[in-house]
């Protein structure tokens, strides 16, 4: 039994007593089962959301009400948690403010489980950094299904759809980083060389070049550590089989500058356009032009790391 304030870990099961009733959770092997109740009946239980599923059976009774919520893992905007040691998925079980229920609340729900040894990301191995003052660093970069919910199950996409990417570093000490994509480029090989014909993609220290040729673009972010992106597809005339190369930067998120940046083509406006602040897109006027960092010092604060994803095969 626990109140319901911060965040709770968890292998099988919960309770939970506070203000706005009771909370019990059963956690499955790839579902979660959540169980609300308030004997006074000062919330409306139809109000009541699991991320963004509404309850699965409501039951009204004199004096009390009663919600219940059965979801999977891959629903209800459940977020998975990969660390060194187990895998979490965490959630919010919450209500607006209602004539009823006059003030909203949220409680967090939690699931974790043991790491399986031999689990890794498909399509990418993840590689462990040793960074000074910052810990281990974990980059992992994949191609995603279309609501960015997982890791993709194809990598075949047909011509002018949208290629969900997805790139995130995990870190264990408390200093903050934010994650930039500095660099990626189509390849026809998983091994670059100076003769290899390329198509760019990002370039110029983080400008999203295809966001100017074509339609592709950055999504915002749901964390510093993590940058997502759709890539619009098209033909590549020199291979079938395509990988996409990126070096990912790891980086100090109050030191932006023209050399650490993420930007992309704004054809409303007709402007680059800086992702993490709009209002200091200044720093993306070099995009079309050559982009270099103020203080070259500051490069080794960056831990960088070079991804190779595919291949992947654009169909018509």
């Amino acid at each position: 039994m626990a109140l319901c304030l911060g965040s709770l870990m968890v292998f099988s099961s919960f309770a939970l007593f506070w203000v706005r009733g009771e909370v019990s959770v059963d956690c499955g092997k790839s579902s979660v089962s959540v169980r609300w109740s308030e004997p006074q009946s000062l919330t409306d239980p139809w109000l009541l959301r699991l991320g963004d599923c509404p309850p699965s059976s409501v039951s009204l009774r004199p004096g009390g009400a009663e919600a219940v919520f059965h979801a999977r893992f891959d629903d209800c905007s459940f977020r998975r948690l990969v660390t060194e040691n187990e895998v979490v998925f965490e959630n919010e079980l919450s209500s607006e403010a209602s004539s009823q229920s006059p003030s909203d609340f949220s409680c967090p729900i939690v699931c974790a489980y043991e790491r399986p040894a031999e689990w890794n990301p498909p399509m990418y191995d993840p590689v462990t950094f040793h960074a000074n003052g910052r810990g281990d660093l974990v980059f992992h970069m994949s191609f995603m299904n279309d609501d960015f919910s997982d890791v993709a199950t194809s990598t075949t996409f047909f011509l002018g759809s949208l290629i969900p990417i997805a790139a995130v570093v995990e870190q264990q000490a408390h200093q903050p980083l934010v994650l930039l994509l500095e660099e990626c480029v189509a390849s026809a090989s998983p091994d670059l060389s100076q003769d290899s014909d390329v198509y760019s993609i990002i370039a110029n220290k983080g400008c999203l070049v295809d966001s100017k040729k074509a339609n592709s673009r950055f999504l915002p972010r749901r964390s510093p550590s993590e940058i997502r992106l759709y890539l619009r597809a098209f033909k590549f005339s020199f291979s079938e089989e395509v990988y996409i190369h990126c070096k990912l930067v790891a980086w100090d998120p109050k030191d932006m500058d023209s050399g650490r940046k993420a930007c992309q083509y704004d054809k409303q406006n007709e402007r680059w356009e800086l992702l993490d602040n709009p209002s200091e897109s200044a720093i993306c006027a070099c995009c079309d032009t050559v982009c270099r960092a103020r203080n070259r010092r500051r490069t080794r604060r960056a831990v960088a790391q070079s991804v190779v994803l595919g291949p992947l095969t654009i169909k018509d």
